[in-house]
């Protein structure tokens, strides 16, 4: 029965291929060992648990001339250096072209760390602690052994698409508050909150399909927003890598998963106004929020639900030649009003406090001394001492940032966009909106993490216009050159 009902989608997928069309996977496990350093917080915090393991998975694809390759791991973000080094790796033991690699982050929070900066070929690329120098080799290693098992697999393929929704599991984070300031994550319930600081988040779930020749089907799913639902010192790959767990076992272990997350620089787990029973396995966290495993498992059913209402009603589309292409976009920096003397002096304040409430153990806490000097508590603290990092980092910056954006495409269908941070939610809503590709599916923190992209109203206050280097043209620049290299690449 259940070999008849996948032959019976594959035949609704059934499509005229161009050229040799033909698609692999592959995945591997990075669980980290216990006491890695887990980066997501300002707190120094260190692996105690794991409650599920990490992964890389790559999706090979191959148009008889040309590899591309999409790969998701289950990290917070994959710094610059680290990501260089990876694509490093996978161009020598693949020969796949650097530009057809995206190296996508799913920003689960409860991770190993991989984020290390400095220059390729010099010491200043060294993490914070020998274990996860250690974990960052392995994790690169890794990431060459997948990429060359995926190509290994392919396997003429089709292509076909669906799109749903998923309801009350991804909501804005960012409210206007009765004292006129913008918070991000104010609480549960807050008294304070006035009324959302932005437009309703997008719940659209857009699913690929790619049956294999021969072999299993490929679902990749996309949606968007954080994925910081469980915290504590705890390794999971949380709803993305959940979300994979549920929807092969809902399949029966026939179709085999990847989950991209889109652009989710604004919306979280977070329902300030919950309905009954919306609170069940969530627990008040050290900055306001809300956070649970159980949770995590609830989204990854929600989403896994919604990309099986459509898993076997896909639109067939038309595979064609494999293009990719990197394009760098000026955007300014977020610097000119905070440079002055003053506001520097408060910045290296601030961080120095924060710097030893790390070293002493009580950062966030009752005991933190940003806290006791400054006041701040919950998210506020948190978004305070971003501003501080934020201030210091860019005080001797250039007055522009160089902000690659990348695009791998199939025919005129299919459209991976990428972008090296974590875009605000209506970025990808433009994107998706205007491609000229059938299916457009948008990645944050892919080949590096630069920080967050909001749009010009969010630097009034919040967490993220706080910390983001960038002026508030970002999300428009980002935008406009994205749409931009789409349009070429659909030539």
């Amino acid at each position: 029965m259940k070999k008849t009902i996948f032959a019976v989608a594959a035949m609704c997928a059934a499509t005229v291929l161009a050229g040799e069309f033909k698609a692999g996977y592959s995945r591997v496990d990075i669980t980290p060992p216990l006491g890695v350093y887990m980066p997501g917080y300002y707190q120094a915090r260190h692996a105690k648990e794991i409650l599920d393991p990490l992964s890389i998975v790559c999706v090979a694809i191959n148009d008889g001339s040309k590899t591309a390759l999409v790969m998701q791991f289950d990290t917070e973000a994959l710094s610059d250096f680290v990501a260089d080094g990876m694509r490093d790796a996978i161009v020598k033991a693949t020969g796949v072209e650097r530009d057809a690699i995206l190296l996508h982050a799913s920003h689960t929070h409860d991770g190993g760390q991989l984020t290390q900066g400095g220059a390729p070929g010099t010491t200043a690329g060294a993490g914070v602690e020998p274990l996860t120098d250690l974990y960052r080799l392995m994790a690169t290693s890794r990431a060459a052994d997948v990429a060359v098992e995926a190509i290994r697999d392919l396997k003429p393929a089709k292509l076909s698409y669906q799109r749903s929704e998923a309801k009350r599991i991804s909501f804005g984070r960012r409210y206007l508050m009765k004292d006129g300031k913008i918070r991000t994550n104010p609480g549960t319930n807050n008294p304070d909150i006035v009324k959302p600081a932005g437009i309703p988040p997008d719940e659209s779930v857009q699913v690929l399909r790619i049956d294999c020749e021969g072999g299993q089907p490929i679902c990749m799913i996309n949606f968007q927003t954080h994925p910081d639902v469980v915290g504590g010192e705890t390794i999971t790959a949380d709803w993305p890598g959940l979300t994979r767990t549920v929807f092969e076992a809902a399949t029966l272990g026939e179709a085999r998963c990847i989950v991209i997350n889109g652009t989710q620089g604004d919306v979280n787990h977070c329902n300030v106004m919950p309905r009954p029973g919306e609170l069940n396995g969530l627990k008040r966290d050290f900055d306001d929020v809300d956070r649970g495993y159980e949770h995590a498992w609830h989204m990854a059913n929600v989403l896994a639900s919604s990309a099986l209402s459509v898993w076997l009603k896909c639109i067939p589309l038309e595979a064609g030649d494999i293009n990719y292409k990197c394009e760098i976009v000026k955007v300014p920096a977020q610097k000119a009003k905070d440079t002055d003397e003053k506001n520097l002096a408060w910045a290296n304040d601030v961080w120095e406090l924060h710097g030893k409430s790390r070293r002493d153990g009580v950062a966030g806490g009752e005991k933190d001394y940003v806290t006791a000097k400054y006041g701040w508590t919950g998210m506020e603290l948190t978004t305070e001492v971003a501003r501080a990092g934020r201030i210091r980092n860019m005080a001797n910056h250039a007055d522009f940032h160089d902000l690659p954006i990348y695009a791998v495409t199939i025919g005129k269908s299919v459209a991976f966009c990428a972008f090296q941070g974590e875009p605000f939610n209506d970025i990808g809503k433009a994107i998706k909106k205007d491609s000229p590709f059938v299916l457009t599916i948008p990645s944050c923190l892919t080949n590096g993490s630069r920080g967050y992209f909001p749009f010009s109203d969010a630097y009034q206050g919040g967490y993220e216009s706080a910390t983001s280097p960038f002026g508030p043209t970002v999300a428009d620049d980002l935008i406009n050159g994205q749409l931009k290299l789409l349009g070429e690449l659909a030539k």
